[in-house]
């Protein structure tokens, strides 16, 4: 084994760090004074916003910054030993067994033509030179450690066979195949479904208690550190603005940005229309752009011109607890108990006539068996199972779910990129499912609109912000000339609050948030009746979500629209939907008005995907429910009720009825519908998932 296990001073100790990229033209400061120990077995979380250095202080740990990165001042030192003057023979021998990195996308780090097995083997075989039956029995050893079904099955398949949670729980075996005293964890879970990741972080607390690992978590998504690490470091435009145990940081936060980031995430008992999030104003400075003194400033309540930008700020300690700091000057002055500035609560919208009639809708598709090498027969994929539900003017639906449960096949037969196989779909009592969207007419078309989830895939890098606005509007026939299309663009433009200067920008001078903005603009520029929204925050910043969820909010209120909400994210779904529809494998198997859906009794799949949510409030007691094994295939729905191989309520249910028989839809009060076999007395028993206490927090 390398190194020296039995080490107990701080295994990772970063001191004034300050790392800068070059490039021909100037030096670019990504990460400044920045500091933070990690002692052993400690969790340390790192989060704020894309761009602000987080994953930059991980590649200096790795040594790994490229050919234009280079640390220019400060020290990383691990384990006592500082890294920085290490030889490349050192750093490798570290690498992978004392220090293993574990990457947001799990097929960056897994070889695709090579077997699990012989993936996992390579590690100690390399670095530790043990035999390749010993390497073997580690394999086993570690794929069960990580849950995984049938571990010898797992070590003969190919990446390509597993699922993304699957493919990262093998990430995270091969990380701990030498049992390093430090991983480091970049967003390990993003890419995952919120039950997923639940998973995941319950394996890696579990691993981490077992192994003694030292963990560097780095997130945003305050709820999933709050679960997962012992302190917090909060990082803003390349610099540690307060670090401190995560109690201090959630509960006595001493730093303006902490408090504005709380502010703009959905805590439980916030509202769209009496408790509105509060976005941070302003935008992220670039890295060659930042303002003199406080980087955080400009877009700061408590900013005091002459003295905030006077000079750089250092970090200060907080009293009271020695490891808990803060790059504030008034950090002493600022009340942070004192109630938020009550935003103008939003009257709510008066919800209208059924605009969209979903009943009974199947889709299915049809696909060869084999279809790569001919042969074999046809097998259905049942992507939406007699799908029923209705949707009303100034109404916002949310569709929730995991991956494969059909929410996006239903956008696509909404929207006539694909056809239905059975049932109907009325926009206004005009059935459009067998209608295909280059035969539907201008006014359908501009009816029902899409938002989508990546606004990076959704503009034309080639064309100006006005420009793909008024093609839109050349599309749904608007106006008599082009000066009235350029007219209604600009209005569009206000409409998303984006400065109209903007018109003659490329989409590569937007950031994530701005790019979202032209695709809302977009979808309302036909004057549309219904918006379906595919995610359409889930790729930006949590500062930016609330600007982006409170502009359709108020677009929504102003133009009646309907909303179709779909989402993963239960926090964002609680905050704005008035109804929540939740689906499994191509069902419906609970909808109801969102007070109903998130309170007891639950459907057992609601339950769990409740469960899963990661809350960033220390005073929220959550019910532990994990979910065992993955979804089942579309192509090969299990018998029965479709949630019966993972359902905890199984065993409630009188002989094997939940195998045999689809349950049907039944109502438990108005509005209020479950797909279970469940007896009322024992849905009545359920306890609720979510819990409260009575203190206010700091944050709130």
């Amino acid at each position: 084994m390398v190194g020296d296990k039995s080490y107990t001073g701080p295994i990772l100790e970063i001191q004034n760090l300050s790392i800068s990229f070059f490039t021909r033209l100037r030096e670019i400061p990504a990460v400044m004074d920045f500091s933070c120990t990690v002692m052993p077995g400690e969790a340390m979380g790192l989060v704020g916003e894309s761009g602000c250095g987080k994953s930059t202080v991980a590649l200096g740990v790795m040594q790994d910054l490229g050919v234009n990165g280079r640390i220019v001042g400060g020290s990383i030192k691990f384990k006592g030993r500082d890294l920085n003057t290490m030889s490349d023979e050192e750093l490798r021998a570290i690498r992978g067994s004392e220090i293993a990195m574990i990457y947001q996308e799990p097929m960056a780090s897994l070889n695709p033509a090579m077997k699990i097995g012989q993936q996992l083997m390579e590690v100690p075989m390399i670095h530790e030179g043990v035999s390749e039956k010993a390497a073997y029995d580690l394999a086993l050893q570690v794929v069960s450690d990580v849950r995984l079904p049938d571990p010898e099955r797992m070590l003969k398949a190919y990446p390509h066979q597993l699922s993304g949670g699957q493919q990262q729980r093998i990430v995270i075996a091969m990380a701990l195949m030498s049992k390093p005293s430090l991983l480091i964890l970049d967003e390990p879970t993003t890419a995952l479904d919120v039950t997923v990741e639940a998973g995941i972080v319950d394996l890696v607390k579990d691993l981490g208690k077992k192994y003694g690992t030292s963990m560097l978590f780095i997130s945003h998504n305050l709820g999933l550190v709050l679960e997962t690490c012992d302190r917090l470091c909060v990082m803003y435009s390349g610099e540690a603005v307060e670090t401190g145990s995560i109690d201090d940081v959630f509960d006595q936060m001493q730093h303006p940005y902490t408090q504005a980031l709380f502010r703009s995430i959905p805590l439980p008992g916030a509202d769209k229309n009496s408790r509105p999030l509060v976005a941070i104003p302003g935008n992220f400075p670039l890295p060659h752009e930042r303002p003199p003194g406080c980087n955080f400033g400009p877009r700061c309540d408590y900013f005091e011109q002459g003295r905030c930008d006077a000079r750089d700020i250092p970090m200060f300690r907080v009293k009271g607890d020695e490891r808990h700091e803060t790059r504030c000057l008034r950090y002493e002055e600022i009340d942070w108990n004192a109630p938020i500035q009550a935003a103008v609560e939003k009257g709510k919208a008066e919800i209208g006539d059924t605009v969209l009639k979903i009943d009974n809708l199947k889709k299915y598709y049809e696909v060869s068996a084999n279809k790569m090498f001919g042969g074999g027969g046809t097998k259905v994929v049942k992507a939406n199972e007699t799908l029923s539900f209705e949707a009303r003017e100034s109404e916002t639906l949310a569709i929730v779910g995991e991956s494969g449960c059909g929410k996006s096949t239903l956008a696509k037969v909404l929207m006539g990129l694909e056809t239905a196989t059975d049932g109907q779909v009325l926009l206004d009592n005009h059935n459009i499912e067998s209608t295909p969207i280059q035969s539907r007419d201008t006014r359908t078309v501009s009816s029902i609109q899409m938002v989508f989830q990546n606004p990076f895939d959704t503009l034309n890098p080639s064309m100006t912000v006005g420009r793909q606005i008024i093609r839109a509007l050349e599309i749904f026939k608007y106006g008599k000339t082009d000066k009235d299309r350029r007219t209604r663009m600009l209005e569009l433009l206000d409409l998303v609050k984006l400065p109209r200067a903007f018109a003659d920008r490329m989409p590569r001078q937007l950031s994530g948030g701005q790019k979202q903005r032209v695709g809302i603009a977009r979808a309302f520029a036909g004057g549309a009746r219904i918006v379906v929204a595919d995610e359409p925050v889930s790729a930006l910043d949590v500062s930016v979500q609330a600007a982006v969820t409170d502009l359709l909010m108020e677009i929504q209120r102003n133009e009646k629209t309907t909303l179709l909400f779909i989402s993963h994210d239960l926090s964002i779904v609680r905050y704005l939907s008035d109804r929540v529809m939740v689906m499994y494998l191509g069902h419906v198997v609970e909808i109801g008005d969102t007070n109903q859906v998130f309170s007891p009794p639950y459907h057992p799949y609601t339950e769990a995907l409740l469960s899963a949510v990661p809350i960033a409030d220390t005073s929220v007691q959550k019910k532990h429910i994990v979910l065992e094994g993955d979804i089942p295939s579309a192509m090969n729905p299990p018998s029965g009720c479709p949630f019966q191989t993972r359902c905890r309520w199984k065993s409630e249910v009188p002989g094997n009825l939940c195998e045999t028989e689809v349950p049907p839809l039944r109502t438990l009060a108005e509005g209020h519908q479950v797909k279970c076999h469940l007896a009322d007395d024992i849905l009545s028993r359920m306890e609720p998932v979510i819990v409260i206490d009575d203190e206010p927090t700091a944050a709130e």
